[in-house]
């Protein structure tokens, strides 16, 4: 592994054994903490948008396992207007041991990569988010054991993380069903990649517009936020077309009987998600949000080559 930009960049095999180097670490953390693998190493954190969950999940996963972290705000960076992308990674890679990068454009974590002689991580970007997408994975696998036939799913807004859920789905073998209103589906692009990986590991896919016939038989009801960041301008329009797609009570009942419950965090309470689910017994968005300290720490020890 040289960077971690998307999870179709890898085989099945590839993110089954990061899951299962996740599994093996967060037992360790546990049992009697984790070795100082990172000794002497530091994770540069880029941040064009903030987040809770992302700084300090991998903060505290170089801390964990004896590195170090140097968090870099917005301002102080300017990414690509206050100095190009290009000597940003340059000088970067001359004074830390590895980048995250939690960008608005895709490119712009491409950009970053394309130029650092370290491995960069996409912390988060407009196309997906493949740290949040291994945390997802590694809570299904904990629940029932791996994610091959499992049925998942999303309701809601075919964003990044839907894009990052349906492609960790497809290279895993469950069955990712996503309902959206018309015109909020997943973009084309992700779409023909995971009908790709379909091909080759059975998984299955269908794009739907009826939540209730999203979730039946579901094993994972999974939702997100109706409007993402940098989308403040569409938010009334997104207010009154998504509360149908609102995971409640109803709902969930509507789903396997053992169902779990996910979101990625942060969540807009009794707009996508209500308070009876989110603090309910189907609910693991607490387990999941902890698990990308986990899934990180995998993702940073096979790009800085210590297991």
């Amino acid at each position: 592994m040289k960077n971690f930009l998307a999870i179709s960049d890898f085989s099945s095999q590839e993110i089954q054994a990061l899951l299962d180097l996740a599994i093996q670490l967060k037992k360790e953390f546990f049992a009697s903490g984790n070795p100082p693998l990172f000794k002497g190493k530091v994770l540069g954190m880029i941040f064009q948008k903030p987040s809770l969950r992302t700084r300090v999940s991998f903060d505290m996963a170089m801390r964990h396992m004896g590195g170090d972290a140097l968090y870099l705000s917005p301002n102080e960076i300017g990414l690509g207007k206050r100095e190009s992308i290009a000597d940003v990674a340059r000088v970067l890679s001359g004074y830390v041991s590895i980048l995250m990068a939690r960008v608005f454009e895709h490119e712009h974590v491409l950009e970053l990569a394309k130029w650092s002689n370290i491995p960069v991580i996409n912390g988060l970007s407009d196309y997906n988010h493949p740290c949040q997408g291994m945390a997802d994975a590694l809570t299904i696998q904990e629940k029932f054991g791996n994610l091959k036939g499992i049925n998942v799913a999303y309701i809601g807004d075919g964003n990044n993380v839907a894009v990052s859920l349906m492609h960790v789905c497809a290279k895993l073998g469950a069955n990712f069903t996503i309902a959206n209103p018309e015109g909020y589906g997943i973009p084309a692009k992700p779409i023909e990649i995971a009908r790709q990986i379909t091909r080759e590991t059975g998984g299955g896919l269908k794009f739907l517009v009826d939540p209730e016939e999203a979730v039946k038989g579901a094993q994972v009801i999974y939702t997100d936020t109706w409007t993402s960041m940098g989308q403040e301008d569409e938010q009334a329009k997104r207010e009154k077309l998504f509360p149908p797609y609102q995971v409640n009570s109803n709902l969930v009942a509507k789903a396997d009987k053992d169902v779990i419950v996910m979101h990625c965090l942060p969540a807009h309470r009794n707009h996508e998600l209500t308070d009876d689910v989110a603090d309910g017994p189907h609910s693991v968005i607490f387990p999941q949000a902890h698990n990308r300290l986990h899934a990180q720490k995998a993702i940073l020890a096979r790009l800085l080559g210590v297991a």
